[in-house]
């Protein structure tokens, strides 16, 4: 999580325990620190690190810029001064986390030192009133589990909204003409969401790759070793040099259009061409966290981005199709590409070969059961000028054998998904990552204006429950 900064902004109120604040300031910063939080702290602004005084607004705001800080922490070390919290987080307008620790009870007087939890009301209702949309993680010690759950979700939810607001697509060539589903609307996603689409066609991916071929010997070297000692190769050696050179070519254009993702029109007009499939290409860079969608997918990648920047573990995407339901189980369904699922997630060596699908009439393809656990599945798709997330839980069960990369999975109820998915404004490609990251999803669509949380599988109190900490 050192991808995100997080602005350490500790409040007190006058008429409370200085000294108590200042000791739970303390306290709260050397546990995040402690957990290689990436931190930018107040401790120069005053002499107590603390937010308190109206005449250290602009300095503390312009900390907070000059450092580049993603997200903020207002932990209320006393009641807090709720409306210097509100007017700091209105100015940097970044996901905010408000939360306190839990008060000790009375002296033996009957006095109280701190009253963090009646700051923390005080502070939820001026924020609402500046409109500053916020995380509360419920009041609970420093010790508890709950506090370092809770830091994290939100340190990745924070991740999600920073990625989604500074994201750039590599469209390679356009949709297939057959499938209409790909249509996006370019203008829409950038008025929306700030995305960014940055469209080339095959002849610029066929220069690259061959100026790798010619001067690029030990990346390309290097992909093709790995290819040849990861897979079990049923390709020639000019195809895995094809592959290996598509791969890095993705790359080096990636970054030359500072793109977070890519979009393939993996059919049929590359084939003819580069003389290949780029399935495996996009496995190897989704392997690299740099997520590769197939038939020109804007919307998948952006789904493939938003999952992997909520994973707390920094787990690796896969990109599906909904196929077929399991012969035998009612709430089981076949999840299935021609081959471009990342290598690490595969239960064994996956072949390299050709697609099925297009009778192996190119080489370019991966081919093997994905590994077992359990994921989570999203989708962020839109039409009609209304978009949203659809997002769930699955775990992968025993099927039938299947050519290119796949998996069964189970659902809770398949039939209410089926339903969802057809009536959309999804369609039949998803996104699944081995991980529950539900939450920190769905705290993002909070951040994000227009994007709707869609849960296929449960009710929304249950995910806003985990991230209040029960």
């Amino acid at each position: 999580m050192n991808k995100v900064r997080l602005g350490y902004i500790p409040t007190r109120r006058d008429i409370f325990s200085k000294e108590d604040a200042i000791k739970y300031k303390e306290l709260i910063l050397e546990k995040l620190k402690s957990w290689n939080i990436d931190i930018v702290d107040i401790e120069d602004i005053n002499e107590e690190g603390l937010l308190f005084d109206d005449n250290d607004i602009d300095k503390i705001v312009d900390k907070m810029v000059e450092n580049k800080v993603d997200a903020l922490f207002f932990p209320h070390c006393n009641f807090g001064t709720e409306y210097l919290v509100a007017m700091v987080a209105k100015r940097l307008n970044l996901p905010t986390l408000i939360w306190g620790p839990r008060d000790e009870e009375p002296l033996s007087d009957g006095a109280r030192l701190r009253d963090s939890q009646c700051g923390l009301f005080a502070t939820g209702k001026v924020l609402r009133r500046f409109s500053v949309k916020f995380t509360y993680l419920t009041m609970c010690r420093l010790k508890d589990k709950q506090f370092k759950e809770g830091v994290f979700r939100f340190l990745a939810t924070a991740n999600i909204v920073k990625e989604m607001r500074d994201l750039t697509i590599l469209q390679i060539s356009t949709r297939p003409a057959g499938f209409w589903t790909m249509m996006v609307n370019e203008g829409e996603l950038l008025e929306r969401f700030n995305v960014k689409i940055h469209p080339i066609d095959l002849s610029e991916i066929k220069e690259e790759m061959d100026r790798i071929k010619k001067e690029d010997g030990d990346a390309l070297h290097k992909t093709m070793v790995y290819l040849k000692e990861n897979t079990v190769v049923g390709i020639n050696d000019q195809a895995v040099k094809d592959v290996s050179a598509l791969k890095c070519a993705i790359k080096n254009l990636a970054d030359r259009y500072h793109c977070k993702a890519a979009a393939i029109q993996c059919w049929n007009a590359m084939q003819g061409v580069l003389g290949i499939f780029p399935c495996a290409a996009n496995a190897l860079l989704t392997d690299e966290r740099f997520p590769v969608t197939c038939e020109t997918d804007i919307h998948g990648a952006i789904t493939a981005i938003m999952a992997q920047a909520a994973s707390l573990e920094n787990n690796v995407t896969f990109f599906a199709d909904w196929t077929v339901p399991h012969p035998t189980n009612d709430n089981a369904e076949l999840l299935q590409h021609c081959g471009p699922w990342p290598i690490s997630l595969m239960k064994e060596k996956p072949k390299l070969g050709a697609p099925f699908a297009f009778h192996h009439s190119h080489p370019g393809s991966l081919h093997g059961e994905m590994k077992e656990g359990q994921v989570s599945i999203l989708r962020f798709d839109g039409d009609n000028g209304e978009y949203s997330m659809l997002m769930g839980e699955a775990h992968t069960v025993e099927g039938p054998f299947n050519q290119g990369t796949y998996v069964w999975i189970e659902v809770n109820n398949l039939k209410k998904l089926e339903d969802k998915l057809v009536k959309g404004p999804y369609v039949h490609h998803c996104v699944g990552i081995y991980e529950n990251i539900l939450p920190q999803i769905y705290d993002a669509c909070h951040y994000i204006d227009g994007l709707i949380p869609d849960l296929y599988d449960r009710d929304e109190e249950s995910l806003a429950a985990i991230i209040r900490g029960e």
